[in-house]
């Protein structure tokens, strides 16, 4: 669907958009990243091609870590389209976000999730009710290693589909920035129109609802003193003398102070390291991602999201056809959940996450 206000003078298409019928965005949901000094953040690039950039600009903008998102036109034939040049189509442009984003605060893999919430990749040139080669969905990236990174990702996203994924992996060939009037488009217009649901990013404070994090005099009647001094005090384990460290059993590992599910077995490998190591969390937002500079080294730490206990740190050595990260955690951190047992302790909703 083009959409045709465009066509009109400016003044008259702010004043639809104010009214527009198809309008659910009166109420855009925080951005988190508003207080947030990226000044000194080694920042990465990745462009987003999934429909009308209007709302999936406003959606990665409000996604922690990520420092800016711009509206533009992408991988196209020639230089500086206008959005008229855009929407015949015949210079290929399509719709595209450039998304800015620190890769200590939130990983690519995170982006790709985010991503996949919100498109359909099974469908060609067309998101929403948005029809035309420049609304086809599309992932470009300047950096070459993030390559295998997305097709790892895609390769696990397309068992969810009886449909091929049709979402184009290419490099980002140019990139030209829309018009001003479509830069942070919806934080002009409220009520304008966006294909995507906004409030998607609001699940993330609803599973948070489910678990809480007791008093320290409770913690450490519940805990070991090692599992206090590792999770609660920011101590480390000993290596190959812990736990988890070689322990494969089907199950989810859980967040041993308040119960939030943390990591899959199936996401657990053998890094040789001595602790466990995982290529992800079991969902995007578990962990909390925070600078390390002790002992001289300069570590990226991973804590939980609820009980904001330490978990231990994430590496870029990891399997680079899962993503290419390791979460080296401590065992002393977690509690295991036998896959016999999570349906009776109230994981049954995770147990896709394991088979």
């Amino acid at each position: 669907m083009v959409r045709f206000m465009y066509y009109l003078p400016m003044f008259l298409i702010f004043a639809l958009t104010a009214c527009s019928p198809i309008a659910e965005n009166s109420a855009l949901p925080n951005n988190p990243n508003k207080s947030v000094d990226y000044s000194t953040s080694e920042l990465k690039s990745i462009y987003f091609a999934g429909g009308c950039f209007w709302g999936v600009e406003a959606y990665f903008a409000r996604i922690f870590g990520v420092k800016d998102a711009t509206s533009g036109y992408a991988n196209g034939i020639g230089t500086d389209p206008t959005y008229d040049d855009v929407i015949k189509g015949d210079r290929e442009f399509a719709e595209t976000v450039h998304v800015e984003y620190d890769p200590e605060r939130v990983s690519l893999n995170e982006l790709l999730t985010y991503f996949f919430k919100v498109v359909d990749p099974t469908s060609i040139n067309q998101q929403g009710n948005d029809k035309g080669i420049q609304y086809r969905s599309g992932i470009y990236f300047e950096d070459k290693s993030d390559e295998a990174i997305i097709n790892a990702y895609i390769k696990h996203e397309q068992e969810k589909y009886n449909e091929k994924i049709v979402s184009e992996v290419l490099p980002i060939n140019n990139f030209f920035l829309a018009e001003d009037y479509h830069q942070d488009y919806l934080e002009k217009n409220p009520n304008g129109y966006c294909h995507i649901d906004l409030s998607i990013l609001d699940e993330d404070d609803d599973e948070t609802q489910s678990y809480f994090k007791p008093s320290d005099e409770e913690i450490k009647k519940k805990l070991s003193s090692e599992q206090y001094e590792v999770a609660i005090l920011d101590g480390t384990e000993p290596a190959f003398n812990n736990k988890y460290w070689d322990f494969y059993e089907p199950g989810i590992y859980v967040d041993i102070v308040t119960g939030e599910p943390l990591f899959s077995s199936r996401d657990k490998y053998d890094s040789d390291c001595g602790w466990p190591s995982f290529t992800k969390p079991i969902t995007h937002k578990t962990v909390k991602y925070e600078e390390d500079t002790s002992f001289n080294m300069n570590r990226t730490e991973i804590r939980s999201r609820v009980g904001d206990i330490h978990l231990g740190h994430v590496f870029e050595d990891g399997p680079i056809e899962e993503g290419g990260l390791r979460y080296c955690v401590n065992s002393a951190s977690l509690r295991f959940i036998p896959l016999e047992d999570m349906e009776k302790e109230g994981y049954g909703d995770f147990i896709d996450e394991v088979k």
